[in-house]
């Protein structure tokens, strides 16, 4: 539960006049469900059509996920290789910034020539979320104190031993000194990836354009326009919407559970 009570009340408070502002003018106005639906339209259809768009969000759900772990898993085996050996960070880290800069629209119909439609889709969701977990796990290996580290060889690994000694020694640091320093931009890259993931598998479901049984969102919510059903199509937003926040959310909590107890960012603020 929150500290502050304004900080859940006051944006409630905006969410529902927002809402009744709109149902307000829909029915004031009179505009047309095909123009603009009325939220309580929109919450009718949600309901009618819940098995067809269920069935849907838990296809978008399962590739969010599964991109997001595959992100993490990659994106962390790749930065502690990156942070061991610098051969390694010069050779593979620039192919790692090309995947991130190139648009995942642009590489998803390559991606459905050479995979099969579910890999593809995955794939793309992949490649989106990895870079921020890559990115920001580097960041924290690379930010911890010289001094400390300067110290953590000064006891740990003297200059006269062999390579495999001062190999010891570097995987010693990492694992004591480097991987607690790097766990608050990890997760910092953690809740970005998982909005990310959730991005990259909306993206590869359009490219895609998949009908049948295991469409996602993203096809209901093409299907819905080309059949000028705006109702479902907003029903479809909001089940994103509201997909993404929890995602979010449920992310910024792990955050706070692993770090409240010793990092500033998720220690109680100071009246």
């Amino acid at each position: 539960m929150t500290r502050d009570p304004l900080k859940l009340a006051l944006p409630l408070a905006v969410f529902v006049m927002a809402i009744a502002g709109w149902e307000i003018y829909v029915r004031a106005a009179d505009v047309p469900p095909y123009i603009l639906p009325a939220p309580s339209l929109i919450a009718a259809t949600m309901k009618a059509d819940w098995p067809l768009l269920s069935a849907s969000l838990l296809v978008t759900l399962k590739t969010t996920l599964a991109a997001l772990v595959l992100a993490v898993f990659g994106g962390v085996t790749l930065a502690a290789a990156l942070s061991l050996s610098r051969i390694v960070e010069y050779s593979l880290y620039p192919f790692a910034v090309v995947l991130q800069v190139t648009p995942v629209i642009a590489i998803a119909p390559l991606l459905l020539i050479y995979m099969p439609q579910d890999v593809a889709v995955l794939a793309c969701a992949w490649l989106v979320a990895f870079f921020p977990i890559l990115s920001n796990t580097m960041l924290g290996l690379q930010s911890v104190d010289r001094n400390l580290l300067e110290l953590f060889r000064l006891y740990g690994a003297p200059a006269h031993e062999g390579w495999s000694a001062r190999l010891g020694s570097r995987l010693k640091a990492f694992w004591y000194l480097r991987r607690p320093a790097a766990l608050p931009a990890f997760l910092a890259g953690l809740r970005i990836a998982g909005g990310l993931s959730l991005i990259g598998a909306v993206v590869a479901e359009m490219a895609a354009g998949s009908a049948g049984a295991g469409s996602g969102l993203a096809y209901r919510i093409i299907e819905s326009q080309y059949r000028l059903n705006i109702p479902r199509l907003f029903a479809a937003l909001v089940l994103l919407a509201l997909m993404g926040v929890i995602l979010f959310l449920a992310l910024s909590a792990l955050t706070r559970i692993l770090l409240r107890h010793w990092h500033e960012s998720a220690l109680p603020r100071e009246a």
